[in-house]
């Protein structure tokens, strides 16, 4: 899984990223830029729609899970992150464990608040991305598992 700095990004207890996300009008054949902003009360032109900015530019697949699935899911990716920790960095796997826990108990109990997400590839083994809205629900963002993510300097 990728994102950008680019995008507005909140570090939450020290174990995912949460990204703001918004909605984008895109026409069909164009580029978009992530960071660009179209006013949503504007009129749709021919052959235009509005797309969820990450979902586009990230070619983000969604996908179902009920609670049961997800949590053997989690189960097997924690696992898969813990042990990547144990090789790249040791000092950070009680944290991670800690963290993910506490995490997973929020997300279990607003199961069916989120939407999930995978990358393009759909690699069963690959982060899930969450969707969510903001307290006003309206306002989309993603969440991302932090240790999930390979940090990559451009």
């Amino acid at each position: 899984m990728r994102c950008s700095r680019r995008l507005p990004i909140k570090e939450v207890d020290d174990i995912v990223y949460e990204v703001d996300c918004q909605l984008i009008t895109v026409k069909a054949g164009a580029d978009v830029d992530i960071g660009t902003y179209h006013d949503q009360d504007e009129a749709l032109e021919e052959g235009a729609t509005q797309v969820n900015n990450i979902v586009y530019s990230f070619r983000l697949q969604s996908t179902s899970f009920d609670k049961k699935s997800y949590l053997t899911y989690l189960k097997g990716y924690m696992k898969a992150v813990k042990a990547k920790l144990q090789e790249t960095k040791p000092d950070r796997v009680d944290a991670f464990e800690k963290g993910a826990q506490a995490f997973a108990k929020k997300l279990v109990a607003n199961f069916k608040d989120y939407e999930f997400y995978t990358g393009e590839s759909m690699n069963p083994d690959g982060m899930v991305a969450l969707l969510n809205y903001r307290e006003d629900g309206v306002t989309p963002y993603f969440t991302f598992w932090k240790d999930g993510l390979k940090e990559v300097k451009l």
